[in-house]
């Protein structure tokens, strides 16, 4: 996840990759989506990878797949994760991305598992963090 600066707000990798490679390969990446226009498709090819990614406002979400994806499903599972968000933060914003980084981890793990989309129900992928959230607050009382 990116904003319109190339600025990375979060980033999630299922294979390892060097952390010098990370930047660069991120970097690279940035500078691919955000130079493609609007008029565009949002597939494109980059090195072993097919890149697939969304614009919500400021703020661009990148996949990077191999060969054994389809593109459509992944653009569909985007656009899940950020009405997930959206339901969670009640209208998501880039900040409450930044300063609530945690969350947005656990949502993307709820629907992620070792690179594979393990699930989609909105209901089902905030629960975990529902509760958490309400041990924590009864924690406090």
């Amino acid at each position: 996840m990116v904003n319109k600066q190339g600025q990375t707000r979060l980033s999630k990798y299922y294979e390892h990759v060097d952390i010098n490679k990370r930047t660069l390969l991120e970097t690279e990446v940035i500078k691919r989506c955000l130079s493609r226009s609007n008029e565009q498709c949002s597939f494109t090819e980059y090195k072993d990878f097919r890149l697939i990614y969304r614009q919500y406002a400021a703020l661009f979400i990148v996949v990077g797949v191999d060969d054994t994806e389809t593109e459509m499903a992944i653009y569909e599972f985007i656009h899940n994760f950020v009405e997930v968000l959206d339901e969670y933060f009640s209208r998501v914003s880039e900040l409450d991305k930044m300063f609530n980084l945690d969350k947005v981890h656990i949502i993307l793990d709820e629907m992620v598992l070792n690179g594979c989309i393990v699930e989609t129900n909105r209901e089902r992928i905030l629960a975990p963090l529902l509760i958490l959230y309400s041990e924590c607050v009864d924690s406090d009382l």
